[in-house]
């Protein structure tokens, strides 16, 4: 699959999932349910449904793989993210049946992300196809926390981001096709691949890095350089330019190098990043941030054409949901690792962000030991 009109559909329903994720996952509706329960037991039941989602997507997965029913998964589940954004519009007044559908939401959400990976199969062009997405999603980001965010309330905000994630998310179902490669799928194979669990493993640390400096980022830089709301946003949105160009480079990159060659470079990246915030003066922070958003980038665009290039036969969607939930397994432990620094450097967050470097550092390690496995 080469097609211009392909790589369009791909890309916007990145740029529909990355825009699910900015305004109701990541804003409006933690910032809603935690007025009616307690922030820890929110934490505790939505990382619940990350392993909830996990095990059916490993057995979905391999249904699917066995029976070449990815394209039907990826579009059911991306069907019923739309249908369930207007549920909880009508469940606003009663928090817990709607926080019950939220947590279904998740789990749903993080199936069609592993469907819509798998999908990715298709493209000859596999690198441009996966870095056009995440391009996409990096526009679809800024655009909805700049424009939409401030001028959305809920409940009807549900109403709007179920109906944007629908007209993006369109094209793709409408045009993409199902993978071709179909047979026997052993969950026991893939468990026992030491060097796919390896190479998994070598994500997760370059992800725990680069979820922690997503969640923290912020607070860091008021903290460190004392910078003003503002000064933070222009540094973010540098960062999202660099997300942009990234995706586009890498993605090309990766067609020419191929994704073996070219994801290691994420362990010298993020190394380099994390000794560059410790040095970096205030002057050049927008410098720093648009290195933030190049490494962020190449993560995202190298990681799954990695996983189809490296490892993939007919068992696409399984291996995907080892990659998905590696991702959000990563994005918790980033930052319990982030606060068990501060506590050992009293607050110290120049020295907490370098002590970051370790986990690039070990990935590498796994990564080389998943290669000559």
């Amino acid at each position: 699959m080469r097609s211009k009109s392909s790589l369009l559909s791909f890309s916007l329903y990145d740029a529909g999932e990355t825009l699910l994720g900015a305004l109701l996952f990541s804003t409006l509706y933690p910032l809603y349910i935690t007025e009616h329960i307690d922030p820890k037991l929110y934490s505790f039941f939505y990382g619940f449904s990350f392993l909830l989602s996990f095990g059916v997507a490993l057995y979905l997965g391999k249904w699917a793989d066995q029976r070449g029913k990815r394209k039907l998964f990826f579009s059911l589940f991306s069907l019923w993210v739309v249908l369930l954004c207007p549920l909880l519009w009508l469940t606003y007044a009663l928090p817990g049946a709607n926080f019950t559908l939220y947590l279904l939401l998740a789990v749903v959400h993080q199936q069609a992300m592993v469907f819509y990976n798998s999908l990715l199969y298709n493209f000859e062009i596999r690198g441009a196809a996966s870095g056009l997405g995440v391009a996409f999603g990096y526009v679809g980001s800024a655009l909805s926390l700049i424009l939409l965010a401030p001028k959305l309330s809920l409940p009807n905000a549900f109403l709007w981001i179920g109906l944007l994630f629908m007209l993006l998310s369109l094209p793709a179902l409408l045009s993409l096709k199902e993978p071709v490669p179909l047979g026997e799928v052993s969950l026991k194979k893939v468990f026992h691949d030491r060097a796919f669990m390896l190479t998994i493993l070598s994500f997760l640390c370059l992800s725990e890095v680069a979820h922690t400096l997503i969640a923290m980022m912020g607070v860091y830089l008021k903290k460190v350089y004392g910078l003003q709301n503002i000064e933070i946003y222009r540094v973010i949105g540098i960062s999202a330019l660099g997300g942009v160009l990234g995706g586009v480079v890498f993605g090309r990159l990766t067609d020419k190098l191929s994704a073996k060659k070219l994801f290691p470079l994420g362990f010298f990246l993020w190394s380099f990043f994390i000794l560059l915030l410790y040095f970096t003066p205030r002057d050049t922070l927008l410098v720093l941030g648009f290195f933030a958003g190049l490494s962020l980038s190449h993560l995202w665009t190298t990681s799954r054409v990695l996983v189809l290039e490296r490892f993939t036969k007919e068992d696409i969607a399984l291996r995907m949901s080892f990659l998905s939930l590696s991702e959000r397994i990563s994005s918790t432990a980033g930052l319990l690792s982030w606060s068990a620094f501060l506590f050992i450097t009293h607050d110290n967050y120049k020295l907490s962000a370098l002590l970051m470097v370790f986990f690039p550092l070990v990935g590498a390690l796994l990564y080389w030991a998943g290669k000559r496995g």
